[in-house]
């Protein structure tokens, strides 16, 4: 009986319809949907917008201008006569910073600005890569809870109408049949709580994409638990150092704040501005006698602050405080993101082992709830030994697919707290994926023909 078993111990899942969505189809329903990424994507093209507004205080300024008065001139009685005139000044005007130091350093803190929100768009899309997947695999993880919480269920509902028919006749004590009723009872009310975990799973999906999944695909029987490479924690922690879009995120908010910094500093310095102006005039008086000239203009201004009300040294010190803060930040980014890949890596390699040691049990535990079930039939075991081997084989069940599950999500993880997760990531993942699995169902029927006599 071994050998007809152990094909369907592998693979957990129930068998799935030809048109199952898969992981890729999800990722990219997330991608249009998903109202995360898409602010984020907004937020860096705005600060990609912003950079080139800092920059434009940097290139000349040419602007255009007109002006037309009229003037009426009354004199004094005896001193001269009427008169009135309108002149009409038009023309054009270039402005060039010569020497601003805070513009430029205005500017500076703008492109590290960028610099910041690209690499919190490229987490963010990291993030949603990480968000579908452990969606995904949530639901399929509730399937499959489901799915063993109904073969315990309809297991010892069978080992509940047994003891019933052997009361019925007199062969055992009305104990072993309220002990069976009892652990059916609970059996039922875990697989309601599973059933309503599945919804709640899918609903996770739903917000991510647009809609409900029904039917998604699964890991194959023969999906490798490996180990994670390179084998050494410390070469990835160093990859998680210098690539996790977290402390890059943070390293650039530090040189805004240091930009800043040296922008409030500045205002004590002067400026420098090139002005040139080329403009037409035109005169004329009540006589009809007009006149018409140009004026060209070049010059250089200069501004040199003396005082400002104590508020340069005010902007300095403020500065020079949140330079420490974000100095403080990226200290706690790289912590976070070392203790996380460590954390990370050991967890993937327990997974492994995890499996692997849950595989035998299955094995061991489907041998215990054999024997147990013999020695029921002859009188050496009781009710509650059965009904206890049979929540323990199942438990084997799916504490082996959640093992698998933790493992894909934790390699995931580790994957992004190094900076290095990819759509390929997910697209490699979505290979090993299949809606024609045999599952714990199939595992189900073939107990149930194996116990049946009459077959």
């Amino acid at each position: 009986m071994k050998n007809r078993l152990l094909p369907g111990l592998i693979t957990l899942f129930a068998a799935q319809p030809a048109l199952a969505l898969d992981l890729m189809d999800t990722y990219e329903k997330a991608l249009s949907y998903d109202s995360g990424i898409a602010s984020a994507r907004a937020s860096f093209e705005a600060q990609q917008s912003a950079t080139d507004v800092s920059k434009s205080q940097l290139l000349p300024q040419i602007s255009a201008f007109a002006q037309a008065d009229h003037t009426d001139f009354e004199p004094e009685a005896g001193t001269a006569t009427d008169d009135s005139y309108r002149t009409l000044y038009y023309g054009v005007q270039l402005s060039q910073p010569l020497f601003r130091a805070q513009t430029w350093f205005q500017y500076d803190a703008s492109q590290f600005q960028t610099d910041a929100a690209e690499a919190q768009y490229n987490l963010a899309q990291q993030q949603l890569m990480l968000d579908v997947s452990t969606a995904y695999f949530d639901v399929l993880r509730a399937q499959d809870t489901v799915t063993t919480a109904k073969a315990t269920e309809a297991a010892i509902q069978r080992q509940y109408d047994q003891a019933q028919e052997r009361f019925d006749v007199g062969l055992i004590a009305i104990t072993e049949v309220y002990e069976a009723r009892a652990s059916y009872d609970d059996a039922k009310s875990q697989r309601i709580a599973a059933e309503n975990q599945l919804n709640v799973a899918r609903e996770q999906v739903a917000r991510l994409i647009g809609e409900y999944p029904e039917d998604l695909e699964n890991l194959r029987q023969n999906f490798p638990l490996g180990r994670p490479e390179p084998t050494d924690p410390a070469a990835w922690e160093s990859t998680a150092l210098e690539q996790n879009w977290s402390i890059q995120a943070a390293l650039s908010q530090l040189n805004v704040s240091e930009a800043n910094l040296k922008q409030a500093k500045s205002g004590h310095l002067p400026t420098l501005d090139l002005t040139a102006s080329y403009a037409t005039i035109g005169l004329e008086n009540a006589f009809s006698t007009a006149s018409e000239g140009t004026e060209k203009v070049i010059g250089l201004s200069l501004n040199l602050p003396l005082y400002s009300g104590g508020g340069t040294q005010a902007g300095v010190r403020q500065q020079r405080s949140l330079v420490t803060g974000a100095e403080e930040d990226l200290k706690t980014a790289r912590r976070d993101v070392r203790v996380n890949t460590r954390s990370l890596f050991l967890t993937i390699n327990n997974n492994v082992e995890t499996a692997n040691a849950l595989a035998q049990t299955i094995i061991s535990r489907r041998s215990a709830l054999d024997a147990t079930r013999a020695g029921y039939d002859v009188g050496t075991r009781n009710i509650v030994e059965v009904l206890d081997a049979e929540r323990a084989y199942y438990v084997a069940l799916r504490d082996y697919a959640n093992a698998r599950y933790d493992y894909v999500v934790n390699s995931l993880q580790l994957k992004q707290a190094a900076g290095i997760l990819s759509p390929n990531d997910l697209l490699e993942l979505n290979n090993w994926l299949s809606d024609g699995a045999m599952g714990i169902e199939a595992l189900a029927n073939e107990e149930e023909t194996l116990d049946d006599p009459t077959q």
